[in-house]
């Protein structure tokens, strides 16, 4: 599913115009996103939470050159599910 398909599907449901609809789901993506560039988190009780988790210093390989990199410390935005949320995936997906 994309970004234009929730646009259409919340039109259908509610009878909004898709520009209005686009509008709302485009604030709410740069509100998560300059939330957490603030180093705030972002929690959605009964979803999820926007979080950012900090990845330790380590050594990577760059193969081509077959050369040890040092990666830096950083920090990398991550989404972890409600149980709520997480039980309704595993009864309503089935398992491939």
């Amino acid at each position: 599913m994309t970004k234009a398909d929730i646009v259409s599907n919340i039109s259908d449901q509610l009878g909004i115009d898709k520009a209005d609809v686009q509008s709302t789901i485009e604030k709410f993506m740069n509100e998560v996103k300059n939330s957490l560039e603030k180093g705030e988190n972002v929690y959605l009780r009964g979803f999820g939470s926007f979080v950012i988790k900090t990845r330790a210093e380590k050594t990577g390989r760059n193969i081509s050159k077959n050369i040890a990199v040092k990666i830096p410390a950083h920090n990398v935005p991550t989404f972890k599910a409600s149980k709520v949320f997480l039980n309704a995936v595993k009864a309503k997906v089935p398992v491939s």
